[in-house]
């Protein structure tokens, strides 16, 4: 239960916190949830990882859609050398997730001492 509440927290709370913040938030939203929320390190680590990679993924594709991929496609070939804007969301989520990830261990870390 404290594994779900960890993931829907951390999803909501960095989504809300990067309309006003830089990306980079994400990392101390993360660590804040696992201060909070007691949990082995690495049960931390997953929570944020997930929590990021379907929040932003989820984020990354809508807004994606809204203008029927036509940034994606440009981006995507800039970045990845090929036309996909799947592979591009999918490195924008494994990016932000890692990111929350490694704060929510850091979070979990700092409680432990």
């Amino acid at each position: 239960m404290k594994f779900l509440t960890t993931i829907i927290l951390t999803a909501l709370l960095s989504i809300a916190a990067c309309l006003y913040l830089p990306w980079w938030i994400i990392a101390i939203v993360a660590f804040i949830v696992a201060l909070a929320i007691p949990q082995k390190p690495i049960v931390s680590f997953a929570a944020g990882f997930i929590a990021l990679f379907a929040g932003w993924g989820l984020l990354a594709w809508y807004i994606s859609n809204n203008n029927q991929h036509l940034l994606a496609h440009k981006v995507s070939l800039l970045i990845l050398k090929t036309d996909s804007p799947f592979m591009l969301i999918l490195a924008t989520a494994l990016i932000g997730a890692l990111v929350a990830g490694f704060g929510a261990l850091s979070g979990s870390y700092l409680r432990k001492v």
